[in-house]
């Protein structure tokens, strides 16, 4: 039996008491809960963007041709709208206020360990708006924001401790990551990599994390009809031939060319920062300007509008060969500046898509230049290098790409990840990855407890 002797002792045995740790398999069920509604919650994003693109890109721009006069072009709708789109970016950020990105959720689950539910709705509002509208990022990183704040969510109410909550917001994470790449282990692998710079360190989390991608990976694509497995295909660059030690030497100088186009990213984004320094703070001349960049980009190479996870089949795979090396450099670097001007826009969304494509046309473009190169396996690894440059996610990337492109050259892939991560270990874009600290729990003595032992008493035992 527990004696309080006053109302200060009650509170902090209550508050001591309050923080809970789950069972393993208490865990589980929470990853399988947050899995499932993850995974509905994938779905559904999914159709209104879906719903918004067509009505924007597809009846809007027949609405254009029809009723507008023929002395303005077709072409100008483009840039038109990613500028609205810019306008109502910057608008939703003055009046509604920061979201967070990407940087800001590293950096909270690191500490308090947990994301904010109260920047959901801005969150979902303004990726939409800002991938609608042609932005060059995709749904990964609001889904991430959405799913693991849902984690965070059920950890507060359960009253969990800080790391049981952490354990929920990453499973909340993986299964948005699962859902968006469409691989259960390389979208947990991946919420995992990617708050650190070098490794895993949040290893408790990994089975909850796998567990809750898998049930989200198979709600999300029965719920919206997408097939399971690679959406890339490589057939029209012929029978991929088997690993030989010259693939294993080629892969690891395309990942450090794709590490060195990661370092040119970081320069170039750098460099847009610096320029409009001035206007930091000023989210609406930001958002029309922003738009207004991709929109002129968009004009001159539509390639580069969009997240491009589409466009990475239907622009580089299918046709690209036939653009030529020069273009296709081209398209890479005015990709690299269209993501870089949509982050500074204020436009909400994930950059990694948008940089797959980057590394696909620069792979491409050098197996095109050498042809004793094959082309997927330049593409592949150009896709991984500049990657895991920004990133910092060599395990995670190296298995979403097999998966992504259906292919059996992981340690070609793996190989291209590492080496690009060794290459460009002291570039950083996330500011905010960092090592894990060493959490401590300190329990305060509560004195005048009718026990000899105050740690015995506050487990619940009864005093001898």
């Amino acid at each position: 039996m527990i004696t309080i002797e006053n109302k200060n002792e009650l509170v902090l045995y209550k508050t001591i008491r309050s923080k809970q740790e789950l069972s393993y398999f208490e865990t589980v069920g929470c990853a399988i809960a947050i899995g499932t509604v993850g995974g509905l919650v994938a779905t559904a994003y999914y159709f209104i963007l879906e719903h918004c693109l067509e009505w924007i890109w597809e009846s809007g721009r027949e609405f254009w041709t029809t009723f507008f006069p023929e002395w303005l072009p077709e072409w100008n709708y483009t840039w038109i709208i990613a500028s609205l789109g810019g306008l109502l970016v910057g608008l939703c950020l003055y009046l509604l206020g920061l979201p967070g990105e990407m940087a800001l959720v590293i950096d909270k689950v690191h500490d308090p360990g947990r994301l904010e539910p109260k920047q959901t709705p801005a969150m979902i509002l303004i990726s939409l708006i800002s991938i609608t509208s042609g932005g060059s990022l995709g749904p990964e990183a609001p889904l991430v924001q959405i799913n693991g704040s849902l984690g965070s969510w059920l950890g507060d109410k359960l009253q969990l401790s800080v790391k049981t909550i952490r354990i929920l917001t990453f499973c909340g994470m993986s299964a948005a990551l699962g859902a968006f790449f469409g691989a259960p282990i390389g979208g947990a692998l991946f919420a995992l990599e990617i708050p650190h710079r070098r490794s895993i360190e949040y290893y408790e989390a990994i089975v909850p994390a796998i567990i809750s991608s898998i049930f989200s990976v198979s709600v999300f694509r029965f719920g919206t009809g997408l097939e399971v497995g690679g959406i890339y295909h490589f057939e029209n660059f012929g029978v991929l031939p088997s690993i030989t030690w010259p693939y294993l030497l080629q892969s690891l100088i395309l990942g450090a060319v794709g590490g060195c186009a990661g370092i040119l990213f970081v320069a170039i984004f750098r460099l847009i920062k610096f320029l409009i320094q001035k206007l930091e703070g000023n989210h609406i001349i930001l958002g029309l300007l922003g738009g207004l960049g991709i929109g002129c980009i968009g004009v001159i190479f539509p390639q580069t509008l969009f997240f491009s996870e589409q466009q990475i089949e239907t622009q580089v795979i299918e046709a690209g060969a036939n653009l030529g090396i020069a273009m296709l450099l081209a398209i890479a670097l005015a990709k690299m500046l269209a993501i870089s001007l949509t982050i500074h826009g204020g436009f909400r969304g994930g950059f990694i898509f948008p940089l797959f494509f980057v590394g696909a046309n620069l792979g491409l473009g050098i197996a095109v230049a050498i042809p004793e190169i094959h082309p997927t396996i330049a593409m592949l690894c150009c896709m991984a290098g500049i990657n895991v440059a920004i990133t910092k996610t060599p395990i995670s990337t190296s298995i979403i790409l097999s998966v992504l492109s259906n292919t059996t050259i992981l340690p070609v892939i793996a190989i291209a990840s590492f080496t690009s991560l060794l290459l460009t270990s002291n570039v950083s874009l996330l500011k905010t990855q960092r090592s894990r600290t060493i959490e401590t729990v300190e329990i305060p003595v509560v004195s005048k407890l009718n026990s000899s032992s105050p740690a015995s008493t506050l487990a619940g035992s009864s005093p001898r």
